[in-house]
């Protein structure tokens, strides 16, 4: 089974020919020339429009060292 869908690399390919262009910009409204800057904003668009998009690990992982500390 595909671990994105269609939409979701529709979405990210947008991001990489905004980057290109120079016209795709972080959450600072900064400039982005980073790829892998330019294929985390096409994700996490492709997840607020619906897209079929694996959740984030970092929030996974977070969730898990909480929980564990709670237990101790």
């Amino acid at each position: 089974m595909a671990k994105y869908g269609k939409s979701a690399s529709k979405t990210v390919e947008s991001a990489m020919r905004r980057k290109k262009k120079g016209t795709l910009k972080s959450g600072s409204g900064r400039k982005v020339t980073s790829r892998k800057q330019a294929i985390a904003i096409g994700l996490s668009e492709a997840r607020e429009k619906g897209a079929k998009v694996p959740p984030r690990k970092s929030a996974r992982k977070s969730s898990r060292k909480t929980s564990q500390s709670k237990k101790k």
